[in-house]
């Protein structure tokens, strides 16, 4: 596992890239993804994505950490809120954040990238961590640079 300030998104991206390559299976992609995510980034206790299920709300997909909350509304807490917004919601304390949905109450920070397909809002990657303000610009640019990857392979596939 890398520090924080020594990982490399670029690479990060790259394996992300290989790890799909060829496999039209969603479920396995985002669970490979999540995996590769959750042992790439030191001080994260969940990793993983929930999908658009209807119009009003998120469902839970693959991911590594401890249980979750299976269903979100959309526009409610962090992953929500970027699922309605299509913004990248970088949170250095959840508990300060309104409407803060606590799946885990070990998270104080989190990182929620929003997924596009077709222009369209169709999912989030979720990254928490125990530490207060884990997440920098950085890590949220990398992020992005990895949930970018991925939305090129959903256009494809």
């Amino acid at each position: 596992m890398l520090s924080a300030e020594t990982l490399d998104y670029g690479l990060l991206s790259e394996q992300a890239k290989s790890l799909i390559a060829g496999e039209p299976n969603l479920t396995a992609n985002l669970a490979n993804i999540s995996a590769l995510i959750f042992d790439s980034m030191p001080d994260l206790n969940w990793a993983g994505f929930y999908w658009v299920d209807t119009p009003e709300q998120l469902v839970l997909g693959p991911f590594q950490g401890k249980v979750a909350c299976v269903r979100i509304p959309i526009g409610k807490g962090v992953c929500g809120t970027a699922a309605a917004t299509g913004i990248t919601q970088c949170i250095s304390d959840v508990h300060a954040f309104p409407g803060h949905i606590a799946c885990d109450s070990a998270s104080e920070s989190e990182l929620v990238v929003p997924i596009r397909c077709g222009g369209k809002v169709v999912g989030v990657l979720d990254i928490d961590s125990p530490m207060l303000s884990r997440f920098s610009d950085t890590d949220a640019r990398g992020i992005e640079q990895l949930v970018n990857v991925l939305e090129q392979h959903l256009e494809q596939h």
